[in-house]
């Protein structure tokens, strides 16, 4: 179970979403109602996964990403939000958001998300995962800024990181938009296996979560 924080504006929706959490196991550090407080508790109790309002009464959701990342490069982003309009969806997760659901969703597809967020999958509500695939392929299909062509994470002896070929098979998968789960089935692995997959290749290419994987594959064309 996860240490979870529950950033929202509205007291009533905030002590809700933390009451099912907690009765689902969870362990509710801190909750806020503002953006800049949250990434100050946030840097104090240190949660797993943050489950965060896009809109706020002090700054956007957004800028509580960036400035959760800062503090806390690891911890993972929920986004739990009344609107799925296109734009703030594309830039919670250019930000750093794990995951983006709505909150008509069910409380069952809830706390499922939170789980998968833990575990460092990207959650998004139906419709939603197509969309930012479809602009990470866009972006990956511009013409590169100031970096050299090709151009990506090194190891510290300059070497360009070396995946093995299951690591690889796994990261064409993450970039098909996959769940740990699908490519378990697809490929006879356990859950578990999947994963630590992914968090080795994570560490080789220097990349933070999921998000950042597909963005890399896409990039590389992985996703044909």
């Amino acid at each position: 179970m996860a240490r979870v924080m529950v950033v929202d504006d509205h007291p009533m929706w905030r002590e809700g979403v933390a009451r099912d959490l907690t009765e689902a196991g969870h362990q509710v550090v801190a909750t806020s109602g503002e953006g800049r407080q949250a990434v100050r508790v946030a840097a104090a109790t240190r949660p797993d996964v943050v489950v965060l309002d896009l809109q706020l009464p002090d700054i956007s959701g957004v800028e509580v990403i960036r400035g959760l990342r800062a503090a806390l490069p690891e911890v993972r982003v929920l986004m739990l939000s009344a609107s799925g309009e296109a734009q703030g969806v594309l830039d919670a997760v250019k930000a750093g958001a794990t995951g983006y659901l709505v909150k008509s969703a069910a409380p069952a597809e809830f706390l499922d998300a939170v789980r998968r967020t833990a575990a460092g999958e990207p959650v998004f509500t139906p419709g939603l995962a197509g969309l930012v695939l479809g602009e990470y392929r866009r972006l990956a299909a511009e013409p590169a800024g100031a970096a050299p062509a090709g151009a990506g994470p090194r190891s510290r002896d300059g070497a360009a990181p070396r995946l093995t070929d299951r690591e690889t098979e796994v990261l064409r998968l993450v970039a098909k938009g996959m769940s740990y789960k699908q490519i378990a089935e697809r490929l006879g692995l356990s859950h578990r296996t999947v994963q630590n997959h992914v968090q080795n290749t994570l560490g080789k290419l220097q990349l933070h979560n999921r998000v950042e994987l597909t963005r890399y594959a896409i990039e590389r064309g992985l996703d044909d």
